[in-house]
């Protein structure tokens, strides 16, 4: 059973920054593909990006430039640097993977920017 748990959301001013971190266990995380995904307040959960077992990065257009995912291996981690940051970014962000054919997502973490 894969869990992936996140945490670093929060509160933030227009133009800041914020660190998520999502910590896997229960599969090989070398292996994993992760992504973060966000669920804006009324509208359907989007992709913002992804990062693959070799390392390559995808990203959503509306956060390039800005975000970067990145992971570390060595703690099962995956990290969403969002810099400058607007108040449309507001959204609950989800990590996701994929293991075996089967789906998994964390709990979500409330990201809010203030305008």
């Amino acid at each position: 059973q894969v869990q992936l748990v996140e945490s670093g959301g929060g509160l933030v001013q227009a133009g800041g920054s914020l660190r998520l971190s999502c910590v896997a266990s229960g599969s090989i995380f070398s292996l994993n593909t992760m992504d973060w995904y966000r669920q804006p307040p009324g509208k359907q959960r989007e992709l913002v990006a992804t990062i693959t077992s070799g390392g390559t990065t995808m990203y959503g257009d509306s956060v390039k430039g800005r975000f970067t995912i990145s992971r570390d291996n060595a703690k099962n981690t995956v990290y969403l640097q969002m810099n400058s940051l607007k108040p449309e970014d507001t959204a609950v962000y989800y990590c996701h993977t994929q293991w075996w054919g089967r789906d998994y997502w964390g709990q979500g973490t409330q990201v809010t920017v203030s305008s």
